[in-house]
Formats: C-alpha cells, structure tokens, sequence
C-alpha cells in the first residue's frame, strides 16, 4: 500500500537526500518547509549547508515536471510540493497557526482526513512535534534510514577460544580464522584468545584480513604516551598502524580516546614524519552554531572549542620543553619558555598543525595528514560522509566521540543515528579501517567518587 510521508524540515537538514530513500511512496513537503530551508540558508556551518543542499536536491527534479503536481522520483514513489490544506481544521486552542510547526500539523490532519485509504505519516525528528502530533491523532515517525541498533553496534572486540596449540601458532606464522567465524570477524577486530586447555586470562591479538597475529605496537610508546589498559592498547594499535587509514574511537570522558589520538599524531607528524601535518576539526556544537560574528581570525574564534586538542597537548607535554627547575615566586621572574600557546602556534606558522571546524573545510582535499575529528557524535551521517570524502592520498582519518543521547547537544542527531556510530557500522568491513570502543575510564580518585555518588 502506498504511504504518504510528510516530512519536517529537521529531516531534511539531517539529510539532505532524504526524499529518495521512501520507495515507491508519495514524499510529501509543506510550502513552509521550503520557506524554512530558504530561512537557513545562509546559516554558516552543517545547518546552513544541509539547508542548502536538500534545496538543490529538490530543484533537480523540477525539470521532470510541476513540483505541485508532484514528479516521479528516480527509485520509485512522487515527490509534491504541498501548496495547500491548510484552510479546513481547526487546531486546539493552545496551538497558534501563524507558527510553521503547527502548520505542518494542520496540513499532516487534512491530508489524512482527505486520504483516508492511503496512510498518511509525519517524519520529523523533532520531540516536541512528535508529540503534539501524536495528541492530535496523527502518526508519527522518526526518520529511520540512516540509524543504527544501539544492542548491536561493533565494539571491535571478541573472546575466542582455542587450543594451546593454535595460540602458539599465532606467534608463529600467524593463525587461519575458524571457518564457523569467517562472516562473524571483520578486518582489524581484535581478539582475546584464550586456551581451553588452561584457565588463563589469554592473550590479545587482532585479526589482519587474512590471519589472527599479535599486536605489533604492545610494547611502544607515541611522545612519550604509553597505553595503561587493554582496550587503549587496541585503541594504540589502529592508530599507529600507518596501513589503516580510518580509525573510529568511542568512549566517554576520560577513556583516553583524545590524548592517545593527540601523542599519535604528534608522533607520526613531528617525529616519525609519516604525515606532513595534523588537521584537529571539531564541530561547533550547537550544531554548526555561527561563529562568524565572532571577533578575530579563525583559529582565535575556534579556539574555545579546541580546549580538549590544547589540554591534550598540555597533558603530553608535562615539563618535556618547560624549564626543569622551579621558578622563583616573584613579580618579576622570568615566564617560562614554553607554552601549549606557543608550541601550537609555532607550528601552526609552519603548516603542520591546523585546527578546523567543518564551515572551514568545504572544498577541500586533506593528502598526507593525520586528520582527527573530535565529537564526532554531534554530525550528522551525512557530514561524515562528506569529510570522508575530503581524504586524499597519504591521509589518515580518526573519528573521536562518546555516542550516548547524553553526550549529543546537536538536535538534528540522537544516539542511533550519529555520524559517529554510522561510520563505525558502514566501514567496518574495510581491510583499512578499525574501531575500538573504550568503556574503562581512567579517573582521579576524586572523579571516580563524583561519578558514583553524586
């Protein structure tokens, strides 16, 4: 049976192509949704350029006939611009009809009222509108093409259990996955292996694309970082593996997920010279807010945002370039000769550390650089997708952000459907990429005890 879909104006700023994933169903978008994109339009950062982008998508097919009248969609189903029913209900006393959301209601009711064989279902993202919605005996839905499951998203982590004889061929030659296991472990999924024929707590490896094999970074260290636990030991492995260039980490406040990021990339940039620069990119939360009013250049309007990138560097650092002794309690003792500040404006001049947000990035192509994008939570799947498609030759991707509705200000994502956990399900295939979750959180004692009992 075929469904008429009214879509909300959030479902078209957290996806912009929206309108082609309904089938054969009849894609239906109010006149003032229109108006509502045309409102956003030169808002700077991911809503101005979603906005942007659905109204493009929606004029193409303008030359395959009257949008009033509605236009085939290449895979099936019509797309209409609705013009009117808006004139015949009457809305409860406490919602005014001069507000676009309330419109959009109006409008959902008649058409339903009018269709009464075709289903007719509002998709908005939007809480508050599925609500009144729902109260005013309409059927409401979230946009669900691009979520995820939550009880099944990958961690890149599994248990194995094998024989004694096997473990030791892993160090050998490295060891032929199981064949009952072929479909069930992708590439660069670590494995703890544990012998059934002793109570061992086994050994990590991870799995190549082709053999389970040790972890070849166990034992280094990147600026002087060196991973406490297990799950940033995996975390350490996909990072320093230069043939893996797309790396997820997700975990909460305090896992490690930015600071090993940061001593990595310091380490292949600076030291190891594998990549020619560090891009840090970072959304402006509330999702995409403007910045452009702000005073300064850029890297000073962003740098409120970068507090995570520049304690990170602080954390690493320690006294590595501050002066070792003590400095004397004076007015007039001399500063020290270093500073975060300085260090990341010092290479900052050189071009080999940028930070960024996404209203900067549009157009451009990163080759040879170790690009980490942190709070990647707060995008949607459809600016991930873009960023990803600005890696050029000789890059590497890292994606940082704790996925949960309580770490999530942008209101255009929740924690199903997130460029974050979209990412780790869409590329988890792919020999050269890898994701971690880290849940072990590595706390002060006075953290620990806030986070229990307060």
């Amino acid at each position: 049976m075929v469904k008429n879909f009214i879509l909300d104006t959030n479902v078209l700023v957290h996806d912009p192509y929206c309108i082609s994933n309904f089938q054969d169903n009849n894609v239906i978008i109010p006149i003032m949704v229109v108006e509502e994109l045309d409102s956003l339009k030169k808002r700077e950062g991911m809503l101005g350029f979603h906005a942007r982008c659905a109204a493009r998508e929606i004029n193409k097919l303008r030359e395959y006939g009257s949008l009033s009248e509605g236009v085939s969609l290449p895979g099936g189903g019509m797309l209409k611009i609705e013009l009117n029913h808006l004139e015949s209900i009457e809305l409860p006393d406490g919602l005014d009809l001069s507000k676009t959301d309330n419109k959009i209601l109006a409008l959902t009711k008649n058409l339903q009222r009018e269709n009464t064989e075709q289903p007719t279902i509002l998709v908005t993202k939007d809480v508050y509108m599925a609500i009144k919605g729902d109260s005013l005996g309409i059927i409401v839905q979230d946009y669900e093409t691009d979520k995820v499951s939550v009880e099944s998203i990958y961690t890149g982590y599994t248990e194995l259990m094998l024989p004694s004889r096997d473990i030791d061929k892993i160090f050998k030659d490295g060891l032929k996955l199981p064949k009952q296991l072929d479909e069930t472990i992708y590439p660069n999924e670590f494995i703890q292996v544990k012998s059934n024929d002793t109570s061992s707590s086994g050994v990590l490896t991870i799995f190549n694309g082709d053999k389970i094999v040790p972890l070849k970074h166990a034992n280094n260290s990147a600026w002087g970082l060196v991973p406490i636990n297990r799950e940033q030991k995996m975390a350490f492995e996909l990072l320093m593996d230069n043939n893996i260039h797309f790396v997820t980490l997700a975990g909460g406040a305090g896992s490690g997920k930015t600071i090993l990021s940061t001593a990595v990339s310091l380490q292949k940039v600076i030291e190891e010279e594998v990549y020619r620069k560090i891009v840090f990119i970072k959304p402006v939360v509330p999702a995409g807010s403007d910045i452009g009013f702000l005073p300064g250049s850029e890297e000073e309007k962003l740098k409120p945002w970068m507090g995570s990138f520049y304690d990170a560097v602080d954390n690493l650092f320690g006294n590595r370039y501050r002066r070792k002794e003590k400095p004397v309690k004076s007015e007039s003792m001399a500063k020290p000769t270093f500073t975060v500040d300085s260090f990341i404006e010092d290479y900052r001049q050189h071009g080999i550390i940028e930070t960024k947000t996404f209203t900067y990035m549009r157009g451009r192509t990163l080759s040879d650089a170790l690009v980490v994008v942190d709070e990647a939570q707060e995008i949607t799947p459809h600016l991930a997708k873009m960023m990803l498609t600005r890696a050029g030759f000789g890059a590497k991707f890292v994606f940082l952000g704790d996925p949960t509705d309580s770490q999530i200000d942008n209101v255009l994502v929740d924690e199903r459907s997130n460029g974050l956990v979209y990412t780790i399900e869409k590329m988890k295939p792919f020999q050269i990429t890898g994701h971690v979750t880290l849940n072990k959180v590595e706390r002060s004692p006075l953290a620990q005890i806030a986070e229990k009992y307060m």
